[in-house]
This record gives structure tokens, C-alpha cells and sequence, in this order.
């Protein structure tokens, strides 16, 4: 393919190859795979922190990482892209806590056979899972789907994930006790409208790998992004106003002339600058942090609220971090991040407002008195995960047009997975328009 002729406008000397606006994981992976290729790139960030919805912050001592992400160690891109071993994951227990009638139940790795269940208290022998013989067949339908080629998985008939729970799940009685709340905690969906694909992906990856946080909270991961740019290549507090193929313009920074524009901001704000680009709908998330004298559980295990309907508080699943990592919490605190889901009216005060709820429910599932908890704050993304609904393209267009490429989770999958993806899939079509192929291990097709 010729190289495309980006001279309309005159560039100064100190304007970039490449723009891009936002400095999320979409956004500092094209730059990443950009900058590898020997061309200048200028990242710019509207906001004064990079990271996006992986972005934290320090509060009294404590980590309070923006949502509720967890990386999955079968996730192909991070492995890619990411050194994990110095992010040091800290893995989170095998398998989860369900609260169910009053009572929580263990449920065994997803590696394990789910037969050998145990409970954290004595529960009657058919517990939410069913009986022996239900636990089994789940067992068998995860151990059958981690072996599944991805190929076959995504040539299935496409549903919801409701549906397909309800036509080929294991049982209605294991469907509703563990797989129902456990994917709409891993998709942000309680009701799961969730394509059916994205859901046997998503379960699938739980099969095969290991939830986790890096040791330094989710921020560790824009940061190691951040750090393998050339200096200078990231700009923060740069507001973008508009763009066009050629360049873009910006609030108090004048014009910045490129060869090319990739827009790597959230699905709203790319709407915006890029009038016509398809807007999803999206799944709200609100976390609360608790801080506690002494620590609910002891071990770092996703405590999720299988009883339904969830009630007025809302709650999908809550964990203790600083049981991941003590550095979550000042010396002889805990820290509890609990998880409300849904697009949902709060009662006077907002989020905010809402807590006491979350705290009365708490003390139930965690089977503890949590009057004495600390309300250390509340994080409301009303535009937290873009929705996939069936049926669901898994690698929407990143070219708008020669010179102008757009990327983010809303071009790929609703996962970490699928930012880092739309990212290096941007910086390809913007390779190409340019004449300079990526290398070969950069053309992998993500799982």
C-alpha cells in the first residue's frame, strides 16, 4: 500500500507523527506500539492523572483504586503488552464466597472438581449449587469450556447470556446459585443482556486463569504503560476541542498538527469530538470503601450476594483488599471495596446517600457488625462498562478514515483485554496509512 500524503496543512517542527487524545490503556498502548515504530507522539490527557476508569488515588493511607477491575491471568493482551512480573499480581483466592439465604458457601477453584464443596458455615446438603450431582455437572461444563477453542465458542448461536444460562446452563437451581451472580459481577451486567459469546469467553478465561490485582493497585498498569514512552510524549491537562485528520485543536494550547489523530477517550467523550460515531448504551458502577479495625474475612476471596432479587442495596460482590496486599490499608486498618451494580434511582444524597444501606447489607454478608466502619468514600461511573448486547461485534472498525482512527473497550470488548486490543489494533491501521507495516509479533490476533 502506498504511504497516504499528509501535508494539507504546514506542521511546525515540534508537531508530532501522531496524536492521541486520552491517556487511558487504549490510548497509551497505540502509543506505546507507535513509539516503537520511531515515530513522535504526543499523548494528550484533558484530566491531570492517566489511567482513565484504571486511574487511583491515595486517601489516609489508603488505596482507593477508580471501579472495581480485576485482571484475569488468561487474558493473552496484558501478557503481551504488560511485564507482569513486576506489577507483582497478587492473586485472589481460588474460587468466591456466595451469600445465599443467610448463609455463605464456599465454591472450589474453577480448576478443582466442584464436587468437593465446602462451606464457611454448615449448610444442608442442596445449598445454592444444588445437589452433588449438579455440582458435578457444573464442574464438567467449566471444565469443558476451558478446553473450548475460541473459535468454536464464538461460532455458537448468539443470545444473551440470560438466555443461554437458562437453554445449555448446567441447571437452573447451579445457573441462578453461582453463574448468574458470578458473570454479572465479571460482565457489570445483573441482568445479563450480555452477548452469549462474550459470556462464554469471559467464564472461560475464569476457568483457565486467576483473578488478580497488581501489588500497587489497578493504577500499577497505565503507569508501566506510561513509563516505556520516550519523555515528553505524554501531556496532561490538555483539553482537545475538536479534531480532524490532519490534526487537532485545544482549549488553551492552540492548534497541534499530526499525520494522523488517534481519539482513545471513553465512548461518550469520542461521540463528542467525532459527531455520527455510535454511542452504547452502558453499565453504571458504584463502589464503596469501608475501612474496619480489623479485617471481615481472612483471605482475599470475591464475597459475592447470590440472593435474589438483590434488594435495596444493590450490592454484586464485595473484597477485602487489603487482604491482596496489606499496602491497601495503613498498618492495623482493613479495607473493604463492595460493588453496587445496576442503573438504579439512590434515595436523597446521591451515591453518598445510599451507603447506609450498603453498610446495613454488608453486615450480613460479611456476618459481622460493621456499624463501627469507617465511610471512607464512594466512586459512581454512570458510564463505567459500554454494554454488549447481542449480537456483538468483537472488532468494531478502528479507521474512521485515512488519518483519523479511534479505540477504547467500545471498539473491542468491555474488559481490559479489549482496551488494550482496540489500542494496538488503532496503531496497526495507523502503521499502514503510513506505509511502515507493524511487526509480525504485533499482528497477533488477540483471544
Amino acid at each position: 500500500m502506498p504511504a497516504y500524503d499528509f501535508t494539507r496543512r504546514t506542521r511546525r517542527q515540534s508537531d508530532p507523527d501522531v496524536v492521541v487524545v486520552g491517556a487511558g490503556l487504549a490510548g497509551l498502548a497505540a502509543a506505546r506500539a507507535l513509539t516503537g515504530r520511531g515515530l513522535t507522539v504526543q499523548v494528550l490527557e484533558a484530566t491531570e492523572s492517566i489511567g482513565g476508569r484504571m486511574a487511583g488515588r491515595q486517601l489516609d493511607g489508603f488505596r482507593l483504586d477508580n471501579g472495581s477491575q480485576l485482571l484475569n491471568t488468561d487474558f493473552p493482551e496484558p501478557a503481551r503488552r504488560l511485564d507482569l512480573d513486576r506489577l507483582e499480581l497478587r492473586p485472589l483466592a481460588p474460587g468466591v464466597l456466595l451469600h445465599s439465604a443467610g448463609r455463605r458457601y464456599r465454591v472450589g477453584a474453577p480448576q478443582q472438581s466442584l464436587v468437593r464443596q465446602t462451606t464457611v458455615r454448615q449448610a444442608a446438603a442442596r445449598g445454592p449449587l444444588g445437589s452433588p450431582l449438579d455440582k458435578a455437572r457444573l464442574g464438567n461444563a467449566l471444565g469443558r469450556l476451558a478446553v473450548t477453542p475460541v473459535s468454536r465458542l464464538l461460532a455458537r448461536p448468539e443470545t444473551t447470556a440470560a438466555q443461554a444460562l437458562a437453554e445449555r446452563g448446567p441447571g437452573p437451581r447451579t445457573a441462578d446459585g453461582l453463574l448468574r451472580p458470578l458473570l454479572g459481577a465479571l460482565l457489570s451486567d445483573p441482568a445479563l443482556g450480555t452477548s452469549s459469546r462474550v459470556a462464554d469467553l469471559v467464564l472461560r478465561s475464569y476457568a483457565r486463569g486467576r483473578l488478580c490485582l497488581p501489588a500497587a493497585g489497578v493504577a500499577a498498569v497505565p503507569d508501566q504503560l506510561a513509563e516505556g514512552l520516550p519523555p515528553g510524549t505524554l501531556r496532561l491537562g490538555v483539553q482537545v476541542t475538536s479534531i480532524a485528520a490532519d490534526g487537532v485543536d485545544t482549549a488553551a494550547h492552540g492548534r497541534i498538527a499530526a499525520q494522523a489523530v488517534v481519539i482513545a477517550t471513553d465512548a461518550r467523550s469520542a461521540a463528542v469530538l467525532l459527531p455520527g460515531l455510535r454511542l452504547p448504551d452502558f453499565h453504571p458502577v458504584t463502589t464503596y470503601f469501608h475501612a474496619a479495625d480489623r479485617s471481615p474475612l481472612d483471605e482475599p476471596v470475591l464475597l459475592l450476594d447470590a440472593d435474589r432479587p438483590a434488594g435495596r442495596s444493590g450490592i454484586s460482590h464485595s473484597l477485602v483488599l487489603s487482604e491482596v496486599d496489606p499496602s491497601y490499608a495503613p498498618p492495623g486498618r482493613a479495607l473493604v471495596a463492595t460493588t453496587v451494580l445496576g442503573r438504579r434511582t439512590f434515595d436523597g444524597g446521591g451515591p453518598a446517600g445510599h451507603e447506609p444501606v450498603v453498610r446495613r447489607r454488608l453486615a450480613e454478608l460479611y456476618g459481622t457488625a460493621t456499624a463501627g466502619w469507617e465511610f471512607l468514600s464512594v466512586r459512581h461511573l454512570p458510564d463505567a462498562v459500554p454494554v454488549m448486547p447481542p449480537p456483538h461485534n468483537f472488532r468494531r472498525s478502528v479507521r474512521v478514515l485515512a488519518g483519523l482512527y479511534v479505540c477504547g473497550d467500545h471498539r473491542d470488548t468491555s474488559t481490559v483485554q479489549g482496551a488494550l486490543v482496540s489500542g494496538r489494533r488503532a496503531a496497526q491501521a495507523v502503521l499502514r496509512d503510513l506505509g511502515l507495516p507493524a511487526p509480525r509479533q504485533a499482528a497477533e490476533a488477540a483471544a
